[in-house]
């Protein structure tokens, strides 16, 4: 099986045997991923806030400590970017020469330079957006998209092959400021006619189109979104203001319009 490491890695598993990988954060996507990961990585998974002990019981994976889920050769990142800066503090201490390093966070720029700014130069990163969650990927994950960008190493490609050739995904290569531009739109104005629509409290409906089917559907999707995930995407992208201020425009104008 092909590992994110290369053959020099200082902390290679051992013949046969999968490599370790800590998770810190289990949360709605941190325990999502658990079961994917475990197919391929002895995982030890850290969450203060989550009863990891239960996740570690279905999954068979290790609840760990913060220092040991630290200490492995591959450490994902699984919380909100206003948690980063604090998380890489905690968890630089013990991160060994040669770890790879990778987050999920659903914005880019403003994550990765916090974790290059903090992490010691001996740790690799490289920054990642899973473009699913736990609904849109409840049946799978082979054939979804996933953004993925080079910060500091030379272990991009291997993890663009892993992600490729284990997980099946389609792997986006991106800047981290191209992504944040790309997903103002793709996230921003998603949630925002999505918020809008289920503030409208709608009445259940039984005679629809295939057409409101599909609006239903996304509102469905980003209904089970926390609202950390929501603050993310609609306040901390400083390029959402300016989708969201041309989505309001076009909404006045449309309105002008149909009141002449």
């Amino acid at each position: 099986m092909e590992t994110i490491m290369p053959p020099d890695h200082p902390f290679p598993p051992p013949s046969g045997a999968r490599p370790a990988l800590g998770l810190i954060g289990a949360g709605a996507f941190g325990a999502f991923c658990i079961p994917h990961l475990a197919r391929h990585f002895r995982v030890h998974a850290f969450d203060p806030a989550r009863d990891v002990a239960g996740l570690a019981r279905q999954h068979d994976v290790r609840a760990a400590a913060l220092a040991e889920a630290a200490a492995q050769p591959v450490v994902v990142l699984a919380m909100p970017v206003r948690a980063v800066g604090a998380v890489a503090h905690a968890i630089a201490p013990h991160l060994r020469p040669g770890c790879l390093v990778l987050d999920v966070c659903s914005l880019k720029a403003r994550p990765l330079a916090t974790l290059a700014r903090i992490l010691p130069p001996f740790v690799d990163i490289v920054g990642t957006h899973p473009l699913f969650g736990p609904q849109s990927g409840r049946d799978g994950i082979a054939g979804l998209r996933i953004a993925l960008c080079a910060v500091r190493g030379r272990r991009e490609a291997a993890v663009a092959r892993f992600l490729r050739c284990q997980l099946g995904l389609k792997v986006i290569r991106t800047t981290a400021d191209e992504h944040d531009r790309q997903m103002a739109y793709v996230q921003g104005l998603t949630h925002l006619i999505a918020r809008t629509v289920m503030a409208m409290g709608m009445p259940r409906l039984d005679q629809t189109t295939a057409t409101f089917d599909h609006l239903l559907r996304m509102v469905d999707t980003v209904r089970h979104d926390s609202d950390a995930l929501f603050r993310t995407i609609a306040m901390e992208n400083p390029l959402v203001e300016a989708v969201k201020a041309e989505f309001f425009a076009a909404a006045r104008q449309l309105e002008a319009a149909l009141e002449r």
